[in-house]
């Protein structure tokens, strides 16, 4: 398999079409489409989608996923033999929104010394972002699918906590004897892949679901919580002061951990060592034990975090 081949086929992915791919390597769509050919006929087998954007079929992600991990290899033995100017380490990684606003940050300062890498973070749930790795999209993800991705090894970093809370203002304005009126208070969804607070919902007998907002940013969310326009499950690493100063309200002894595992390729890579050892380190000093999904306290019908 030609490196330029490879590289080739990197950069049609990345770009999305021939064309692009031809401007950001400098020769012309003739000779990409040539590089993919000869790619395809030395496997047999078709790797691109000639669709727009261009995308691999499953022969393809196997094969651009390898050709990552050349491309890494190959800047980390330039910059080891101080070829040329100094290479600089790619290291696409997947993340939750959750995370990256809370106990991943330690992993953003950390990076900021790396004056030899580069990260690209792509935020994706966490019940998604294996698919990112399996893709050859990224070469670590963290996930909450702890069966490891062919060619990868997957490692459990702990537990994120989310707890039920509304601002004061809203559950006053929607008491009810015993607690909550559940089935009238506005709730919050993250996306349509977020299910979390239905579920909490179902396990309280609630089957109507009350008038539900998406607010599609970790940030936003819970800044939409704090201003009243629905209640949500919030991390509880994002709630250090907002039940202490009475701003927010817990609505349920419910909670839920979701599992989080880090998976990264099989490849000894400085770089991908290097960003290993920071992600470990981060949910150990930030994450909770690992434990088993479900729901706790008095609504015991188990469920799963999509966010």
């Amino acid at each position: 398999m030609n490196l330029e081949h490879l590289k080739a086929l990197i950069a049609v992915i990345d770009e999305g079409t021939f064309e692009a791919a031809a401007d950001l390597l400098r020769i012309t769509p003739s000779a990409v489409s040539q590089r993919i050919k000869a790619l395809e006929g030395s496997v047999g087998q078709v790797l691109v989608r000639r669709r727009l954007p261009c995308t691999t079929t499953d022969a393809g992600a196997l094969l651009l996923r390898m050709a990552r991990q050349v491309q890494v290899l190959e800047a980390e033995a330039a910059a080891a033999l101080g070829a040329g100017s100094p290479a600089r380490v790619h290291l696409p990684v997947a993340i939750n929104a959750d995370s990256l606003a809370t106990w991943f940050v330690p992993v953003l300062h950390q990076a900021a010394g790396w004056e030899d890498a580069v990260l690209d973070l792509r935020v994706e749930d966490q019940g998604y972002s294996s698919q990112l790795l399996r893709e050859g999209e990224v070469m670590g993800a963290v996930t909450s699918d702890p069966a490891p991705v062919s060619g990868c090894r997957a490692e459990m970093l702990g537990s994120m906590r989310y707890i039920p809370v509304a601002s004061a203002g809203l559950r006053r304005r929607f008491a009810a004897s015993g607690g909550a009126d559940w089935a009238a208070m506005p709730v919050l969804k993250f996306n349509a892949k977020d299910n979390l607070q239905q579920q909490l919902l179902a396990a309280k007998g609630i089957g109507q679901p009350p008038p539900t907002h998406t607010v599609p940013s970790s940030e936003g969310f819970f800044a939409a919580v704090k201003a009243g326009l629905g209640w949500g499950m919030i991390p509880e690493l994002q709630l250090t002061d907002g039940l202490s100063d009475g701003a927010l309200v817990r609505l349920a002894d419910d909670y839920q951990d979701v599992a989080l595992y880090w998976q990264a390729w099989t490849l000894d890579s400085d770089g991908l060592n290097r960003i290993t050892h920071a992600v470990r380190t981060a949910a150990e000093d930030r994450l909770r034990p690992g434990s088993a999904p479900g729901l706790s306290g008095p609504s015991r019908a188990g469920y799963k975090r999509q966010k």
